[in-house]
This record gives C-alpha cells, sequence and structure tokens, in this order.
C-alpha cells in the first residue's frame, strides 16, 4: 500500500513536471523526473509539452491584448517606511507590548532595591501610624530613651532601644499590641512634629532562625507616611511622619554628624 501511493505520488508531480530541467526546485520532483527519465511514457508527454509550447509561442499577441501587460501600467509596490511601519495594527500592538514589559521589568528592578527584611512590616505599621489617635497610648511624658526600660520590666521585651538619633525627643505617650503575627510591637508618639516610633522584632532566616540584618538607614513609603529604618540586636526601629524621605533624613543626618 506504501509503494502504491508512492507511485500516486511521482505520478502526480510527473504529470506537472516542467519541460526544462532547469526549473526543478524541488527535491521530490527532481527525484521523480530522475527516476523516469529512461521511460519512453515519461519522455514522450515531455516532448508533447515541448511541442504545444511551441506552438503556444508562434501563436501572434493582438496589440490591444499586448497593452494589458504593457510594463509601464504595471502597479509598483510601494517601499516600507518607518511611518507606515509604526501605523500598522499589528507593529503598535508588538511595540504597546514590548513597552509594558519593559515597564514592568523596571518597576520590579526598582521595587526589588528598595526591598530589605522587614520593608513589609515597616510599611504595615506605617498604615497603623496613619489610623493611631494619641488617647490609643498610654500616656508618658519622658525622653524617647528612657522607655527601653519600661519596655523590658512591663513587658520583658529586650533590646527595644530607641535610637541615638532620637532619643533626647520628648514622648506623648505608648503602648505595646500585637500584631497579625503575634509580633510584639512596641509604639512611641514624640512631640517632635507629632513623629511616631515604632519598635519590633526583625525578620529571621526560618530555616536557621538567624536574624536577617541590613546597614544603615532604609526608607519605606505608604499612604503620604514616610518611615526610616534600621536593624539593631535583632529588633527594628523605625520613625515614622506623615511627609516624605528628606523629612526623616534631616534628623538622621543632623544627630550623625554630631
Amino acid at each position: 500500500m506504501k509503494m502504491l501511493r508512492l507511485l500516486r505520488r511521482q505520478r502526480a508531480l510527473l504529470n506537472c513536471a516542467p519541460i526544462s530541467h532547469d526549473r526543478l526546485a524541488d527535491s521530490s520532483m527532481r527525484a521523480a523526473v530522475a527516476r523516469a527519465d529512461d521511460s519512453d511514457e515519461f519522455r514522450n508527454q515531455q516532448n508533447f509539452d515541448r511541442a504545444v509550447a511551441e506552438l503556444v509561442h508562434l501563436i501572434p499577441i493582438p496589440p490591444e491584448t499586448a497593452e494589458w501587460f504593457s510594463e509601464k501600467d504595471l502597479a509598483v509596490g510601494s517601499k516600507w517606511t518607518w511611518r507606515k511601519m509604526a501605523r500598522n495594527p499589528a507593529v503598535l500592538a508588538i511595540s504597546i507590548a514590548v513597552v509594558v514589559i519593559a515597564g514592568v521589568s523596571v518597576f520590579q528592578v526598582l521595587s526589588g532595591l528598595n526591598e530589605f527584611p522587614g520593608s513589609a512590616t515597616a510599611r504595615k505599621l506605617l498604615t497603623v501610624a496613619a489610623s493611631t489617635r494619641p488617647v490609643m497610648l498610654d500616656p508618658v511624658s519622658t525622653e524617647a530613651e528612657t522607655l527601653s526600660d519600661l519596655f523590658f520590666m512591663k513587658h520583658g521585651l529586650e533590646h527595644y532601644d530607641v535610637p541615638a538619633e532620637f532619643a533626647d525627643f520628648r514622648t506623648i505617650g505608648c503602648r505595646v499590641f500585637e500584631d497579625e503575627e503575634s509580633r510584639r510591637i512596641a509604639q512611641i508618639w514624640l512631640a517632635e512634629k507629632r513623629m511616631q516610633l515604632f519598635l519590633f522584632p526583625a525578620e529571621r532566616n526560618p530555616k536557621t532562625g538567624a536574624v536577617l540584618r541590613f546597614p544603615g538607614w532604609r526608607y519605606v513609603h505608604q499612604e503620604g507616611w514616610a518611615g526610616a529604618v534600621t536593624e539593631r540586636n535583632g529588633v527594628c526601629f523605625m520613625a515614622a511622619l506623615r511627609g516624605n524621605e528628606k523629612d526623616l533624613a534631616s534628623y538622621i543626618s543632623k544627630t550623625t554628624a554630631q
């Protein structure tokens, strides 16, 4: 059956084989012609096709018909220009898709540069700061650095120390609460520009339990609030206020320069 199908295919190719071997561009056609070259039937077919072709060439073409095929009347395809390509819907759609993908990639890269261990918690606490009212805290009027003793003696929180950059500011109140992950967080309200301070456990490696540290100060932003975050002794500290990074940077640079 396979041989029969093969013979039928070769016969179909031979029936439409060109009379000139120079035009045998298809490999299947060349193979079929090469096998049938010694066949009298194929040679007779080729001779007949050549005779018909010569006869057709001898037929005169009327002038009115020849005008239909005048080269000067043939339409020349217009060249593609950059402007024409830009207006092509397919090219336009692909260009928009590439721009969107590039924009998303750049956004992800820039977002990754601003990430650090504890940044997600810091942003959540900025939301807490935005919704906090003074009546929600226990009134305490003292210097911020003295509250570390209160946090340790009353709540058993170790290393919940306010950094030197904010240690001398007067407080309005403070409290300790638990977030949705049952982590104990200390919140302090300052009289200075109604700034709020947060102390919370640093992120840890889930396998080893080691603290995921990061150097210096990092900044986060959420709902019109800005926070400056640092990590010391396994505890993250964040100073938050309504404003931008520049408002916080002035406190940090001013204090560290002393």
